[in-house]
Parts: C-alpha cells; sequence; structure tokens
C-alpha cells in the first residue's frame, strides 16, 4: 500500500497537522488507576474500525501530509492480528514514523515482529519499580515482564525506547530519580507526565496529586543537573540532557506548561471518532464516513480536511474544579 503527500492539514489557527495518533483498541491487560475504572466496560467488537479500515485512514492520512503515525490504545498490541496493520502502515510511502506506545505486557514477544516492519521507536509505561506498588498502580501487571519487555525491545534492534511516568503525589513521587537512574544506565529516554484528568475515577483526588513537572525538574536537579534541549520527538515533551548521558530526560506538562499553540496532532480512537483536542470532545465521525463511502479516498479526505474546522485553540482540562472530559484515556488513544 502506498500514499504520495497531495496536500497539508492546517486549523484555523495556522498550526499544521502532521502527527497522528491512531488507536487500535480500547482494551488493556493493565487497568492503571490514572486511566480506568477497576471495573471497565469495553466497546462491542463490532463498534471497532476493522484493522483494515485502519490502514486505508492512515493512507488518507498520509495522503495529506502526516508524517508520523502512533499506535495506541488501551493496549495496542492485545488487538488480534495488529501486526498486519503495523505491516500496511510501516509500507506508506511518504510516512516518516511509525511508533507504538505499550505497557509493555506483551511486548516480549512482539519485539523482533515490530523492528522488522519499520517501528525505530517505543515508548513503554513504566510508574514504578517496585514490584508490589506497581502491582497497586497497573491492578493487574507484573513489573518483571514489562522490564524484561524492555529488554527484548533493545535486543530486537528498536533505536529509541522511552519510559513514560504520571507521577502521582502520595504514590510514586518518591521515585522520580529513581526512575532517572534506571533510564540512564540503559540509555532509555524518560518522560515524566503530568496526570491528565480524563474520566471519572472515583473518589482520588487528582489535583491534590498533583505533581508538576517544575518540581520533578527540581527534584532531579538536586542530584543530576539537567541541560535545556531544543531537540524534539514531535509530540509535547521538553527535553533536556545530562553530561556525559546518551539519554533524555522530558516533561510533558499539560496542567503547568499549556502546549496548544504549537500543537500538531489529532487522534482517531479505535471506533473511528476523530479527536481534534485532548482536553475537548470535538470529534468528527470517520467511521460513518467509510461506513458510507467504502473505499472513496476522496470522501474521506474531504472529512478529515473539513474537520480541521473544529480543532479548538487550546483545551481546558477543568470547569468549576471538575474535570469536563468524561471519556476515559484508554478510550481517547494515549
Amino acid at each position: 500500500m502506498q500514499s504520495e503527500p497531495q496536500a497539508v492539514l492546517e486549523d484555523r489557527f495556522g498550526r499544521v497537522v502532521d502527527y497522528l495518533r491512531l488507536s487500535v483498541t480500547d482494551r488493556c491487560d493493565f487497568r492503571c488507576v490514572y486511566c480506568m475504572a477497576e471495573d471497565m466496560r469495553f466497546l462491542p467488537r463490532q463498534q471497532l474500525l476493522t484493522l483494515e479500515e485502519m490502514a486505508f485512514l492512515g493512507q488518507a492520512f498520509v495522503s495529506l501530509g502526516v508524517k508520523r503515525i502512533r499506535l495506541t490504545g488501551g493496549e495496542p498490541l492485545v488487538r488480534k492480528n495488529v501486526m498486519s496493520l503495523i505491516g500496511n502502515l510501516g509500507s506508506l510511502r511518504g510516512l516518516d514514523e511509525l511508533t507504538l506506545t505499550t505497557n509493555g505486557s506483551q511486548l516480549r514477544n512482539t519485539a523482533p515482529a515490530l523492528a522488522a516492519a519499520g517501528v525505530r521507536r517505543i515508548n513503554i509505561s513504566l510508574d514504578s519499580l517496585h514490584p508490589e506498588r506497581f502491582s497497586a498502580i497497573t491492578r493487574t501487571g507484573k513489573l518483571p515482564q514489562v522490564l524484561s519487555s524492555i529488554e527484548a525491545a533493545q535486543q530486537a534492534g528498536i533505536e529509541r525506547i522511552k519510559l513514560n511516568s504520571v507521577i502521582v503525589r502520595g504514590q510514586n513521587d518518591d521515585e522520580v530519580v529513581a526512575l532517572v537512574e534506571f533510564a540512564l544506565a540503559r540509555s532509555l529516554d524518560i518522560s515524566f507526565i503530568e496526570e491528565m484528568p480524563l474520566g471519572d475515577v472515583g473518589c482520588r483526588d487528582r489535583q491534590g496529586g498533583l505533581v508538576t513537572s517544575e518540581e520533578i525538574r527540581q527534584r532531579i536537579g538536586d542530584y543530576y543537573p539537567l541541560l535545556a534541549s531544543t531537540e524534539s520527538t514531535a509530540g509535547p515533551s521538553r527535553y533536556y540532557r545530562i553530561a556525559g548521558s546518551t539519554s533524555r530526560i522530558g516533561f510533558i506538562s499539560p496542567h503547568s506548561h499549556n502546549f496548544c499553540d504549537s500543537c500538531n496532532r489529532v487522534r482517531v480512537t479505535c471506533e473511528g471518532r476523530l479527536l481534534l483536542c485532548l482536553g475537548n470532545e470535538h470529534s468528527v465521525d470517520l467511521r460513518a464516513v467509510i461506513r458510507r463511502y467504502p473505499q472513496d479516498m476522496p470522501a474521506l479526505q474531504n472529512a478529515i480536511v473539513n474537520a480541521m474546522a473544529l480543532k479548538p485553540e487550546r483545551h481546558y482540562f477543568y470547569h468549576d474544579d471538575k474535570p469536563q472530559v468524561l471519556r476515559f484515556m484508554n478510550a481517547t488513544g494515549g
């Protein structure tokens, strides 16, 4: 499957969209406390886009100038036959980079196939290095399984592996330096993420648990001087370096450092909903377009182009101190 870039996607604020985050499933074998409710109800399978529809969607976005596609979930590697989609997307002419965000549970067995399909960068969630705490945060996850997957990805030749750590006060904020040292020792990148208030996770105080990027940066700086870097991976991370190390230390700050002015991305959920903003509900039903006009590339392209007019200037996570976005992160697409 091939596609030639024909245009660019630009919103009404002059921002060019060249990055798609495509969720392949809302299902996950973890139940991370900041991402899901403990008793989750997932979408009926018939509501999901087929893998063939996702490949067609990817082709449409690349034809409109998208250069990077990141596959997300839920946990993308639990989707049956997902490697066929990865192979199809990896062969798109005009796509510079196909990447993946994973919890690491399935990566140990799939890393060689991912590398062979052209995946050069992978993000792996890792919020704790203590097995019991890791299990408490993920509710079902096993730390040794994830650690072995990180090693397997390196052995498979994945060129850049980044750890994603959501830091919550009173939960894992005492592990910031240990997580940095873990990354440094293995030449991994790491990004610290301020928790995003998506979905109702019960009575837990998200605002009270917020640890800002600035606080995390100061904690690291007490041990390792951080050197600001101009590097970018097309996402929202602001990167720093530590002298003598190849690792990058990133900070994703949706609360304390709004990055909306440079937003270059959109998301498509596993049921084909084009989300124009992580922190708003502005969306377009692309599944309806695909199924009403099967294999009609111009119809799908026009729907995507027209949707850019709905992309808001910025996100507003809270209204009257209450989260305004009710969908969970697994339904949003990582």
